[in-house]
């Protein structure tokens, strides 16, 4: 008897350790399991942190590639045109007003004292002057100014190895004639310098004030004629209907040619023809030449002269070639031909 109770004794303190031991382990093994918990959320914030320097970095490497970005643009004499970035530092002679519509300064500016091309543009006092009136800079000249973009308005500008001369200086972009379309050009010149925004907000603005004078002129000038005469120093001539004032009074407003200019660019005026000129209105655009025909009998018998319209304007605007001296011939037209109230 004595020998069993002591063997059931035994088992029980056995059966007690057994127990002890796994209540101990599992205490530990969950306190294992906390730590490794804790562990892991006391590691996360770093991991976090890791990522977003590293999407940082992908970020910033990005945005580099992105200013270093090329593009190839053809010009419209087939030539291409390697632009690395915005251009920031711009030439683009007789082409100044497009730059000021869209909100760019040009790093130098067209000025020519021989064709009458007066400084009449606001917001270009500053700028350097590109003297013409010896022809074109010479690519020294134009290097001076470290320009990253030449624009050039005519395929004249560029003949005679004169592209060639000016490619080597900055990418160079050459129209054959930027004035004869000033709507594409603009949008041209947007494009190449990333305002593509401005440019057709500008031409928005500008089309409304075609629209506004087409039908303030309507009223008053169905089936009238107009003639723009230049009095220059290499001669007299009427201007047409494909380029500068000519283009806005006869393609944009609508206005009626001479039977004299007809479909050409340009027609000599002498006194000779003057008799045959049927203009009901006159602009003259005194370019410093002779005009001594306008106190001839022969030029007073006109009946435009004798009704009084024949209007002298501004050469300097009369002559640009961009949205602003667009609108200011605009201004002047719609000044002269429409009856004043009052």
């Amino acid at each position: 008897m004595s020998r069993l109770w002591g063997t059931r004794e035994k088992g029980r303190k056995t059966l007690f350790l057994v127990l002890l031991s796994c209540v101990i382990a599992g205490s530990l093994l969950a306190g294992c399991s906390s730590q490794a918990k804790n562990g892991a959320a006391a590691l996360e914030p770093e991991q976090q942190a890791g990522e977003v320097k590293a999407s940082a970095d992908a970020g910033n490497k990005g945005n580099g590639s992105e200013e270093k970005q090329e593009r190839i643009i053809k010009d419209e004499l087939g030539h291409e045109v390697k632009l690395t970035g915005t251009p920031a530092k711009i030439i683009a002679p007789y082409l100044e007003e497009s730059l000021l519509k869209l909100g760019v300064t040009p790093v130098a500016r067209y000025s020519n004292a021989k064709d009458g091309h007066r400084d009449w543009i606001e917001g270009l006092n500053d700028v350097p002057i590109l003297d013409f009136s010896e022809g074109l800079p010479s690519p020294e000249v134009m290097m001076s100014y470290s320009p990253d973009l030449i624009i050039l308005q005519t395929e004249t500008f560029a003949a005679n190895g004169v592209y060639e001369s000016y490619a080597k200086v900055a990418p160079t972009y050459v129209f054959k004639n930027a004035s004869g379309n000033m709507e594409q050009s603009l949008a041209v010149i947007g494009d190449l310098l990333g305002k593509s925004a401005e440019a057709e907000a500008a031409l928005q603005d500008y089309r409304e004030k075609i629209n506004e004078a087409k039908e303030k002129l309507s009223k008053v000038m169905e089936n009238k004629k107009i003639a723009i005469i230049r009095f220059a120093p290499k001669g007299i001539n009427m201007m047409g209907g494909n380029y500068l004032a000519g283009y806005v009074l006869h393609q944009e407003l609508g206005l009626g040619k001479t039977k004299l200019i007809g479909d050409a660019n340009s027609a000599a005026l002498s006194l000779e023809v003057v008799p045959e000129l049927d203009a009901d209105y006159i602009f003259a655009i005194d370019q410093g030449g002779d005009r001594a025909m306008m106190d001839s009998p022969i030029w007073k018998s006109m009946p435009a002269v004798k009704q009084g319209h024949v209007y002298e304007v501004d050469s300097g605007y009369w002559l640009g070639s961009g949205l602003i001296a667009y609108e200011k011939i605009i201004d002047d037209v719609l000044r002269f031909l429409i009856p004043q109230e009052g």
